[in-house]
């Protein structure tokens, strides 16, 4: 038992660690490359801070374990929202001033139902994956095009705030140097972290969903906290929000499209009656939060109190329902 928490802790001090360097090379050599800070915040950062529950749904799909990926695309959604959002909320309260991620709250609360209503078969097939996989190139492609869609798009705080990160200059090779090895770093950190989890499943016989919606998806949301924290203490608000708006969004067309494709099969009950609209009310909370239907949009420490509490009742109901098994 003390060899698999050892391997839980290593691996998630490892994944914090290199997804951090990948996130970092990987905008670095987009900046390089020439490409504009605001599509830099709002693509190739959500990826990074996603990287971690990709490979460790991968891992998890690839080696028979769909609902350890499942837990970990759905548990990372919700520690997102209610987790990193209401702890950085209660520490100083977040503004929505960018009008691009105003207009991705309704986008992420319309592909959440879109992906609910997938789960309502039963079962998650490749056609399902496919679906997921190909709305997620949507997306890309619709931010993208709203981004160059206007000169003005430039002046977005969001755009601000991203290049305030990458003051300075990285040299492509060292930028690269730092990608490859994050992403090594993130694979090593994934295999490590499904061994460990999936050992202690089997252990004290939990299935390999809450093991997934709890220690899974509290450990890969981890870059997203650190990442949030940071981003609102040097006072950029929408890099926080973008942050978890783009990791939601690949967690639902990326992540949970994995074990669809990988090891497509039956699901659990209660990620259809449980988890899921838990998560559905969730982002739509976080919609009326940050759309701001009579200005801006704002989560203030009461909001975030609530987000976190709310976090902490989940957690709750799911070891419930483990000690009631």
């Amino acid at each position: 038992m003390l060899l698999y928490i050892i391997g839980l802790i290593v691996g998630f001090a490892l994944l914090i660690y290199a997804a951090d360097k990948f996130v970092l090379g990987s905008a670095r050599i987009a900046q390089n490359l020439g490409i504009s800070p605001l599509i830099i915040g709002l693509t190739i950062v959500g990826f990074g801070t996603s990287a971690p529950e990709m490979l460790v749904s991968g891992f998890a799909a690839w080696e028979g374990n769909p609902g350890l990926a499942i837990g970990n695309a759905l548990g990372s959604n919700i520690t997102n929202i209610a987790l990193v959002l209401g702890v950085t909320a209660l520490l100083v309260p977040i503004g929505v001033h960018s009008k691009i991620l105003r207009r991705e709250l309704p986008v992420l609360f319309a592909l959440s139902l879109i992906c609910y209503w997938l789960f309502l078969d039963g079962e998650l097939s490749r056609s399902d994956g496919a679906i997921m996989l190909t709305g997620l190139f949507l997306f890309l492609g619709w931010v993208i095009r709203t981004a160059l869609a206007d000169k003005d798009r430039a002046d977005d705080p969001i755009s601000e705030e991203v290049l305030q990160e990458l003051s300075g200059h990285m040299a492509t090779r060292t930028a690269l140097l730092w990608c490859l090895g994050g992403l090594i770093g993130l694979m090593v950190a994934s295999r490590l972290l499904v061994w460990a989890a999936v050992e202690i499943a089997h252990l004290y016989e939990i299935s390999d969903l809450i093991i997934g919606l709890t220690i899974i998806a509290l450990g890969t949301s981890l870059p997203e906290l650190a990442a949030s924290i940071s981003s609102i203490l040097k006072k950029e608000d929408d890099l926080a929000i973008g942050n978890i708006i783009g990791s939601n969004v690949y967690n639902l067309l990326a992540v949970l499209a994995l074990p669809g494709l990988i090891h497509p099969g039956a699901i659990d009950p209660a990620i259809i009656s449980r988890d899921f609209p838990f998560m559905l009310a969730l982002t739509g909370v976080l919609f009326i939060m940050g759309y701001g239907f009579k200005g801006e949009g704002r989560i203030n420490r009461l909001e975030g109190g609530l987000l976190f509490t709310a976090f902490c009742g989940y957690q709750f109901l799911l070891f419930s329902t483990l000690s009631a098994a």
